[in-house]
């Protein structure tokens, strides 16, 4: 039977020149929640992540240094000195040693108060590997400069390292004397009292966006 028109002859099939050359496969873009998609979540989350981290270590060390440079001024100078008044009585200034926690709370139990400072720093420290949130890091760097500056004190004053008393200086009307790693502490944990109760994680997410996932899998599981 002749060869239909325009096609090959037996010939050219049988040696193969009159072969159609096979079509490459064309590679297909990788899905957003597939591999790919986690590789580029990954990347743009690493450098946030360090951002975030930047904030937590630039807030507390400035909470670090206002506080041991305040201290170090207030011993210096109002030592042995009678308290400062001011705006009628207000606001004083008064140099006062505090073997407790913060607001002069637990006065003897000064070893076990080194010990919390401590797992504190570690907990927050940790906890900043998976930091991606903005309001989140200003509150963990609060709390972690509160932390060190009063563990510093524990440290290296006197009477003996781990048993140091912490310096407290200010002073408001019917509250107990305080000192800028106090306020510290008191700001961010109440901040963080404020995210949580708007379900905002540390991971910059909601936990409303973690319930419409886990709903949205039981769904797809139903189906």
């Amino acid at each position: 039977m002749p060869p239909e028109m325009g096609g090959p002859t037996w010939r050219q099939v049988r040696s193969g020149r009159g072969a159609v050359p096979p079509v490459p496969p064309v590679p297909l873009a990788p899905h957003a929640g597939g591999a790919g998609g986690t590789v580029g979540a990954t990347g743009q989350a690493a450098p946030l992540r360090r951002r975030r981290v930047g904030v937590l270590l630039a807030v507390a060390g400035a909470v670090l240094a206002a506080d041991a440079i305040s201290k170090a001024v207030v011993v210096a100078t109002l030592s042995g000195h009678p308290p400062v008044r001011l705006l009628g009585g207000l606001l004083t200034f008064q140099v006062m040693r505090n073997p407790g926690a913060a607001f002069n709370i637990g006065m003897s139990m000064t070893v076990v108060f080194t010990a919390i400072a401590v797992g504190v720093i570690v907990f927050i420290l940790r906890t900043a590997r998976r930091l991606r949130s903005l309001p989140w890091a200003v509150t963990l760097g609060l709390l972690l400069g509160g932390a060190t500056g009063n563990l510093i004190d524990r440290l290296v004053r006197s009477p003996s390292p781990l048993r140091g008393y912490v310096v407290d200086w200010i002073e408001l009307p019917h509250w107990p004397v305080f000192n800028l790693a106090d306020s510290a502490i008191v700001c961010g944990g109440a901040i963080a009292i404020l995210l949580s109760v708007r379900g905002m994680r540390v991971d910059g997410t909601r936990e409303t966006e973690g319930r419409d996932e886990t709903s949205a899998g039981g769904l797809d599981r139903r189906g």
